[in-house]
């Protein structure tokens, strides 16, 4: 259990960095194409998914088609990063990543209920968190904003190319 809380702290602890590198406009930018969407969607967006698991864990039910959407986040940095430590705290205090949860999610056909363990759901979150900071790094990159984690956005399995 400590090494899949371990881990995904970890990486949504890169938020934190992030968030105290940015200005509130780098954060809500949307100029750029092709979705125009801007930083804080995409931290409103993982931390969205955070908020979905540990709301339903005292009922064995994560909904994760049952999003807050706190458009805050995605306007102002220190609330973000507020509420990126909130879920870091909430984090924390996870017992048992063997604890069976039904997952409830819409996977493109309509909603399905899916049998988990919170290891498995916190193993996804993570992973999706990563594909965000994929897509904000884009993003910061058209903005010429310098990520100063090489690790950003890339999954630890991908690999490394060098830079020319």
């Amino acid at each position: 259990m400590n090494s899949i809380i371990e881990a995904t702290s970890n990486n949504l602890s890169k938020s934190k960095v992030l968030l105290n590198q940015l200005t509130d406009s780098q954060l809500t930018d949307a100029s750029i194409s092709p979705y125009y969407s801007c930083v804080g969607s995409h931290i409103r967006h993982i931390l969205d998914f955070y908020d979905c698991i540990l709301k339903g864990l005292d009922a064995d039910e994560v909904d994760l088609t049952a999003r807050a959407r706190d458009v805050r986040v995605e306007q102002d940095c220190e609330y973000a990063s507020l509420n990126v430590d909130r879920v870091l705290s909430a984090l924390q205090k996870l017992e048992n990543a063997e604890k069976q949860v039904t997952v409830i999610d819409d996977l493109g056909a309509g909603k399905v209920a899916l049998p988990y363990t919170v290891a498995a759901l916190l193993a996804q979150a993570n992973s999706h968190t990563i594909h965000h900071y994929a897509i904000i790094s884009y993003i910061l990159d058209r903005l010429n904003v310098e990520v100063t984690d090489a690790s950003f956005g890339y999954n630890p399995t991908t690999p490394v190319k060098e830079k020319a």
